[in-house]
């Protein structure tokens, strides 16, 4: 293969020409480790001789199994069939259909995913008595998995402080390996487990492959666990030549049990093993590389690297720090608007955040500027169960010939309200020609339910106990639906882990954030009209377009890239998350930091790094604390820096804006200041600026009015804002100011 006339940089063909023994390539982000993987299995077969069923290549996703896959046929031909290019698991079932006898299994085993393996745990849960309230059946797959993650049987689980939650779940896991062997069935962790415990126990097996695969390539190493760790030494052990590529930098997946150990210790396990940095990135500018050097230099736990690029384009980092949350997400959306503009398409575009959670207030600013989207590792935030229960109340209050809200919560928190009795319900009230709460409050309806007549009538009665003709906060009204339900104690036993609580609570206060949003500027809250604009946002009829704005979290991210990139939510307890402040491992800020990290890497040419100076949680104004990841970037490195609660231009014109009305009333919510507070609907009798003058928007910023036109209430004034585009207000709403 003659490389003169391939494009390899120094390190690149170094890290291909290397066959023998073993070699860590620390691959930066955009560095190009797939291409360099790609060469050197083409690089053996060529020039090395070796043959091509010698050789064996394990990637973490299918996709990058068949794009490697391919990219060696196009350079060597049809001998590229014969690599095995495999996931970890792909790899191991055919290990396991060759020699699975040995453990007791047929070559015809199934393999069950987590559906399956579910529907097992809920049978092994009832056979065994184990009351669900105390082991719910995902956090005993959770634990079990963990366990197999670290090879750990069951006769060699050690029972942490007596806990009887771990007791219970090691007799499941006894009893689920019992379940699986008899049923000839393997889930995805025992397909790794199972492989290295036939290696261990039948040498002849562990020697077969051995002497099959003469050269092993690791992608991703950064990633795997406990388990593949030992599988990869297992069979790298007798001839050595074993190649693993990976970044401990991006290493983000400890939540799922990836030990960074594993690469940064490679060369203590293998004392012989050469060392290759790959640090030309070939994706990013320089710009935007040194904010992630800056950053990650903070790590203890790392190998040291530095990533460079030739593209030194003079395109500046912007940092933002908003008002508010609502204020960085219609800042966010004006710059896509005006990439837009520029020419780059929406799909070239991306929002990163910590949380799927956080995607709430950029959909609806996306939604009412009519800019498609689409939301990767998550689904809509009005579409998620537990909003669209809550709304399914609130519309049955708003409307209560709405039959398909009631049927949907009737049983919301449990009732014992049945199908049976639902259908009994919607057929007497076809009958009777009326919705199915006139046909509650129906005398003759009892006849028809018999036993479950009672229970109806109990949830009547509880209903009648809210009133919404009085509301004066959707908010309150909301809090208090959650309240006298019991929602919070129903969702607790829906839940089969702490983990998936927190975040449907973390859903539930997002939407109160919402509503108390909603009741901030409006002077008359209504029901009506606020669902009414909860219907619109969730029109996402956008979702289907191909050239869509990505929204998604960094971990979702990884892999990717894209030419804009605005990375959100830069706060102390956001992003780094709450969960690592309070840590007993301080090594869960470096994992952070790492995917800080990867969140920057994915931004070809454009960076936008933003947080909000406040944000509603649970109808209260909190303060946020700037993330220490912003504040470890020299300020040299942020080409425009703009805090717009404090230090701009438009914040200093707004402090001496009158307050509101003292005859308003003053939600709850309001226990900070509120920089969204300003009067409405007062009559501009006169006014300090004219048209050509500069002025300050609260929301809107800086802008030069256009036009005055007296209207019988008030004056209209049509404003050219830098950010926001041309927008047109009523002076006495708007509260402009003169700059």
């Amino acid at each position: 293969m003659d490389f003169s006339n391939i494009s390899l940089n120094g390190p690149q063909l170094e890290s291909v020409m290397y066959t023998e023994g073993p070699l860590l390539i620390l691959a930066g982000a955009g560095s190009g480790k797939t291409r360099v993987l790609t060469y050197r299995i083409a690089h053996l077969i060529d020039d090395c001789g070796v043959k091509p069923h010698n050789i064996l290549a394990i990637t973490f996703t299918n996709k990058a199994a068949k794009s490697m896959r391919d990219r060696v046929d196009s350079i060597v031909g049809g001998a590229a069939q014969s690599v095995w290019v495999s996931t970890f698991h792909s790899m191991c079932v055919r290990m396991l259909r060759r020699f699975g006898t040995m453990l007791g299994y047929t070559d015809t085993f199934s393999i069950y995913d987590s559906d399956d393996v579910k529907i097992v745990m809920r049978d092994l849960l009832k056979e065994l008595n184990i009351d669900s309230k105390y082991v719910k059946e995902k956090a005993a797959m959770g634990t079990i998995s963990a366990w197999k993650n670290t090879l750990t049987e069951p006769e060699d689980v050690v029972i942490q402080d007596n806990s009887f939650y771990e007791q219970q779940v090691l007799r499941v896991y006894r009893a689920y390996k019992e379940y699986m062997l008899k049923n000839n069935a393997m889930d995805f962790d025992d397909l790794i487990m199972n492989t290295v415990k036939l290696f261990k126990e039948h040498p002849d097996a562990l020697d077969y492959w051995q002497n099959r695969f003469k050269y092993i390539m690791v992608d991703e190493y950064q990633d795997t666990n406990i388990a593949q760790f030992e599988l990869v030494r297992l069979l790298a052990q007798k001839n050595r030549n074993l190649c693993v590529v990976g970044d401990d930098d991006q290493s983000i997946y400890k939540f799922r049990g990836a030990d960074i150990h594993n690469i940064l210790q490679f060369e203590d396990n293998y004392p012989d093993a050469k060392v290759v940095r790959l640090e030309q990135n070939y994706r990013s500018t320089q710009k935007i590389l040194d904010i992630a050097n800056a950053v990650i230099t903070n790590n203890k736990e790392r190998k040291v690297k530095k990533l460079w690029s030739d593209n030194h384009e003079d395109i500046a980092v912007n940092y933002m720090r908003y008002a508010g949350g609502n204020d960085e997400a219609v800042g966010v959306v004006s710059h896509i608007r005006r990439m837009h503009e520029k020419g780059i398409d929406y799909k070239d575009m991306a929002v990163l955040y910590r949380t799927n959670l956080q995607s709430r207030v950029f959909e609806e600013k996306l939604i009412q500027a009519n800019i498609p989207y689409k939301i990767y590792g998550g689904i809509n935030f009005y579409a998620r169960k537990e909003i669209k229960d809550v709304l399914a109340y609130l519309k049955m209050f708003g409307n209560s010939s709405d039959d398909l809200s009631i049927k949907r919560i009737i049983n919301i928190p449990k009732r014992g309200i049945g199908d049976t009795t639902v259908a009994k319900l919607v057929e007497f009230a076809n009958e009777q020609n009326c919705s199915i709460i006139e046909a509650i409050d129906n005398p003759f309806l009892t006849a028809s339910l018999g036993k479950s007549a009672a229970k109806v009538a109990s949830f009547a009665e509880s209903m009648r106990e809210f009133d919404p003709s009085a509301i004066k906060s959707i908010k309150d009204f909301t809090s208090d639906i959650i309240e006298k339900i019991g929602y919070k104690d129903y969702l607790k036993t829906e839940c089969e882990t702490t983990e998936e609580y927190v975040e449907r609570m973390d859903n539930i206060n997002e939407f109160l954030s919402k509503a108390a949003d909603y009741d901030a500027n409006t002077e008359n809250p209504n029901l009506a009209e606020f669902l009414q604009e909860i219907s619109l946002l969730s029109d996402i009829d956008n979702l289907g377009s191909t050239d869509t704005v990505n929204l998604m979290t960094i971990h979702g991210s990884k892999g990717l890239e894209f030419k804009v990139v605005f990375l959100v939510g830069l706060e102390e307890g956001l992003f780094p998350h709450v969960r690592s402040l309070y840590s007993d491992d301080t090594t869960d800020i470096e994992e952070e930091r790492r995917l800080f990290y990867v969140g920057v890497t994915r931004a070809m040419t454009y960076l936008y790094m933003s947080n909000a100076k406040e944000r509603v949680n649970k109808g209260q104004f909190i303060r946020t604390e700037v993330s220490r990841f912003v504040d470890e970037v020299p300020p040299d490195m942020l080409g425009i820096s703009h805090d717009f609660l404090k230090n701009n231009d438009v914040m200093k014109a707004m402090a001496s804006s009158p307050k509101v009305s003292a005859t308003k009333k003053k939600s709850p919510m309001k226990t900070l200041a509120n920089p969204y507070q300003l009067g409405k609907n007062v009559k501009a009798d006169s006014l300090d600026y004219g048209v050509g003058d500069r002025v300050a928007h609260v929301k809107f910023g800086m802008g030069t009015v256009k036009e005055i036109i007296e209207r019988p209430k008030d004056f209209e004034v049509g404003v050219q804002f830098d950010e926001a585009g041309y927008k047109k207000m009523f002076a006495g709403f708007a509260k402009l100011k003169k700059i």
